[in-house]
Parts: structure tokens; C-alpha cells; sequence
């Protein structure tokens, strides 16, 4: 039998098999706009891991990881250094929120800031920054899915047809199901991911190295710089500290991660998935593995494109048997559509609740706001698609940026759920000098001290936020709501 078949084969069963799952999780609360968005405010600890995990470990953790670690070295371990701190906004943020969603009947980012604020045009922004900042996002996990196809099948299944199946299942499970269907499909890509890329990380080590510490001492001898900072590109401990905090305490920020906290069953859930959270991060380590693996193989001709080590070390050097081979593309195609049915189902929710409620569906009843939403997913997952046909690459650098800015809404949130004096002016002058500071330090100048510009542009904000306080006298917009 063809090898590209037998690959194909593996993958179209496991992508059916997905399918199946997310359908048949579809509940009685999932006709509801509660259940649909926020699984009925029921999620236990056991589904919400997977959820939270799965929202972080995309495509680009198959891919970006090998690839950092191959092209950079030490300095690829930041990311497991942040996965360490992302359980404090877990269990800070979360059990305040999903408490205030729970009194006031809060499903997005937004409803909380427009409510708090008093301000729907403050709310709708927070929700055109998200569904702007998604879409990209959500582009890159199908254009990745088209890759991985691609490439795994040798050819045999285009990219523009890869995507379109994973678009297709994703869009299925979360237009029937909801937030339902995207736990327990994460329950169970969760586990495939985590099988998956720790065979991979160990066998790749034995078979290239014959262990994971002969590699590391084979690169020690040819190649040290790549275990020290800064590393092969020069990454140092500044910008390497920055990146961390930015990371780590931006992350939240994003509205699939903070909308999942109005999910859970309690505070005491969401503190208990804080303290396993990190679990998921050794889903890295062998990730990283492979990417410290192609350092000695590839040395005489390096990679055009570092995100390709995975496969390239696994299609091109390891030998692998097309089973071998249709498993870990599946594992792969796992990290894709997790964290893509998560963006779907909020970007949907995030353009139907913020922007579109408050205009043209200001009192729609709350079956047509359920339709309007699936059918959202539908519409933005389509956007996502042809833009992935358009020019995948050139979306990265938007994602990256759009990271830079929805970071800026870190003050507002934090306004609306710890400290109720923060007035309306104040958080919106300090997201738009953030904002403006941030653009300019990526694209204008560069960065004092070698920084992250993320962290300077937070640092303006709160300065900004802090002033406004201090010197302008409060109007008829300071919140009236004590939290």
C-alpha cells in the first residue's frame, strides 16, 4: 500500500473520530446562549485543564517550539519559564471573575468591561480588538493543518484541502455543541498531544543520539553557544526576563483564555486547575527535544524555515513508518484544532455579544443570539480559511503585534475586577498611549535596553492610568458598581 494512503488513512479515521466526539457531547444546555457559551457555568476540573491547555498548545507548539529551540537554543526555554507563572492569573483572576459572570450574568470580556464601566462603546472596542486579534490567530491553526497535511502526505493532500477538513470538523463540533464539544474533543487531542510529542522527543533523541544526553553532549562539543544565553541569535537576559513577565501576565487577556474562567463550576475549580496547569507545560519538553536534535543534524546546511524541524527530522532523517508518521500528524493536526475551536467558538460569541448586540441586534431574543452565534463561528472560520489560503506567513507578524496590544487591556480588566475607582477616561488613555507606544517601538524605534516593547508599553499604560487618576477631576463616569 502507498505510504501517503496509509497516512492519510490514519488521519481521516482520527479527524472522524474527533468529529464524533464533539457532536455526541451536545447537552441540553447547549440550546441555550449559557450553555452554548459557558457550558451551563458547569465545567469541572477535569475538562477545564484540558480546555485551558489546549487553548495554549496550538500548531505552533508542534511546530514554533522545535523551531525556537533549533534556531535559537537556551533562549527557547522562556516559554516553559512562563508556563510556571500563567497559574497565578489562574488563580488571582479567575475565581474573581468567574464569580462576577456568575452575579451578573457576564459571558464575555466585554460584557464585564461595558458593565462595570457604564460604557457600551467601551465594551464594543474591547470586542472589535478581540475578534481582530482572533481571526489571525485563528488563521494560523488552519493554514498549520494545511501544512502538516502536506507535508505528511507527501504532497498527496494539498494545502488548501488539509485546511479545508480541519476547518470542516472543527466548525461541526462547535456550531452543534459548543463549549461542550470543545471539552471533551480537548480531552481527548489533550491526550493525543501529550503521547504524541513525548514519543516523538524520546525516540527521535535514541534514534539520532542513541539518548537525550549524548545529544545534549554532542552539542555541547560542536555547538556550546546554543546552551547558554543568549544563544545562537542573541537573545539576552533582559528581553528574555521581559518576555516572560509579558507572556505570563498578558496571556490572560486573550478573551478564549479570560471567557473560560466563566465556565467553571467555582472559584475552588479554577485553583485547582492553577495548581496542575503547569502539568501540561512538560508537553514542551519533548518538543523542545526535537528542536535541540536537528541543532547537529542540520549544521553543515541549515533550514530555510526553523518551524520545519519537526518534520523534517521525522519525514527526511528518522525513517519513520507511514503508521508512525499518520499518528504524529494526527497528534499534530490536535494541537491545531483544539486551540482553533476555542478561537472559533469566542470569536463568534465575542462579534455576536459585543459588537453586534448593542447595534443592529439590540433586542433579538436569545434563540436568535444562539443562531446569530453558530453561525458566526461558521462566517469567521471562513475568513480565517481564505486568509489562510491568501498568505498564511505574513499573518505571524499581525499575531504578534495584535499579542502586543490586547495586552494593553490588562489595566481595564483589572479595574473592573479589583479596583472599582478606576474611572472609564483613565483605563481608555492608558490602552491607547500602551497601544500607540507599543507600534511605535516595533516599527518606529527600538526597544530601551533590549526589552521587551510589550513591557514598556504596560509600564506607559499604568503611568498613564495613574496620572489621569491623580490630575483629572472625576466626572459622571466613575462606576457606580462596588465590586
Amino acid at each position: 500500500m502507498n505510504d501517503a494512503f496509509i497516512v492519510v488513512g490514519i488521519t481521516l479515521a482520527y479527524l472522524g473520530v474527533v468529529l464524533w466526539v464533539g457532536i455526541r457531547a451536545r447537552g441540553q444546555h447547549s440550546s441555550s446562549l449559557e450553555g452554548y457559551v459557558a457550558g451551563g457555568r458547569h465545567v469541572g476540573v477535569i475538562i477545564l485543564f484540558f480546555i485551558l491547555g489546549a487553548e495554549i498548545f496550538s500548531a505552533f507548539a508542534f511546530l514554533g517550539t522545535p523551531g525556537w529551540a533549533y534556531e535559537r537554543g537556551a533562549p527557547a526555554l522562556y516559554i516553559l519559564a512562563y508556563l510556571a507563572l500563567v497559574p497565578i492569573s489562574i488563580w488571582v483572576l479567575g475565581p474573581r471573575v468567574a464569580k462576577l459572570g456568575r452575579e451578573r450574568g457576564y459571558l464575555t470580556q466585554g460584557d464585564m468591561i461595558a458593565h462595570h464601566y457604564r460604557s457600551k462603546p467601551l465594551g464594543m472596542i474591547a470586542g472589535i480588538i478581540g475578534v481582530a486579534a482572533m481571526v489571525p490567530y485563528l488563521t494560523i491553526q488552519i493554514a498549520g493543518a494545511g501544512m502538516l497535511f502536506q507535508a505528511a502526505t507527501d504532497g498527496l493532500v494539498p494545502l488548501w484541502l488539509g485546511a479545508l477538513l480541519a476547518f470542516i470538523v472543527v466548525a461541526a463540533y462547535v456550531f452543534t455543541s459548543g463549549l461542550k464539544g470543545i471539552g471533551w474533543t480537548n480531552l481527548l487531542q489533550g491526550i493525543m498531544m501529550i503521547v504524541i510529542a513525548w514519543y516523538l522527543g524520546i525516540s527521535l533523541s535514541e534514534r539520532l543520539y542513541g539518548g537525550v544526553g549524548e545529544m545534549f553532549s554532542q552539542i555541547q562539543q560542536s555547538a556550546p553557544e546554543y546552551l547558554t544565553l543568549p544563544g545562537a541569535t542573541n537573545m539576552g537576559w533582559g528581553y528574555f526576563s521581559t518576555a516572560i513577565l509579558v507572556s505570563a501576565f498578558g496571556g490572560a487577556m486573550w478573551p478564549h483564555l479570560f471567557m473560560k474562567f466563566y465556565s467553571a463550576d467555582s472559584g475552588r475549580t479554577l485553583r485547582k486547575v492553577s495548581v496542575f496547569y503547569p502539568l501540561y507545560a512538560y508537553l514542551l519538553v519533548p518538543l523542545l527535544f526535537i528542536g535541540f536534535a536537528g541543532i547537529v543534524v542540520f549544521a553543515e546546511e541549515p533550514l530555510a524555515r526553523p518551524d520545519t524541524v519537526l518534520l523534517k527530522l521525522v519525514l527526511d532523517v528518522a525513517d519513520y513508518s507511514p503508521w508512525v508518521i499518520g499518528v504524529m500528524l494526527s497528534g499534530a493536526l490536535a494541537a491545531a484544532m483544539s486551540t482553533g475551536a476555542n478561537l472559533a467558538h469566542t470569536a463568534g460569541i465575542v462579534l455576536v455579544r459585543d459588537v453586534l448586540g448593542p447595534t443592529v441586534m439590540r433586542g433579538a431574543s436569545e434563540k436568535t443570539v444562539v443562531s446569530a452565534t453558530r453561525w458566526s463561528v461558521v462566517g469567521l472560520s471562513l475568513v480565517a480559511y481564505a486568509c489562510a489560503l491568501a498568505n498564511p506567513s505574513s499573518l505571524v507578524m499581525l499575531l504578534l503585534v495584535a499579542y502586543g496590544l490586547i495586552v494593553q487591556l490588562l489595566p481595564m480588566v483589572m479595574g473592573a475586577v479589583f479596583l472599582p475607582t478606576l474611572r472609564r477616561l483613565s483605563v481608555l488613555a492608558g490602552a491607547m498611549a500602551g497601544s500607540v507606544a507599543y507600534l511605535l517601538m516595533e516599527f518606529v524605534w527600538s526597544s530601551p535596553l533590549g526589552w521587551h516593547s510589550g513591557l514598556w508599553a504596560m509600564l506607559l499604560n499604568v503611568l498613564m492610568v495613574t496620572a489621569c487618576q491623580r490630575f483629572i477631576q472625576p466626572a459622571a463616569d466613575t462606576p457606580s458598581l462596588a465590586n
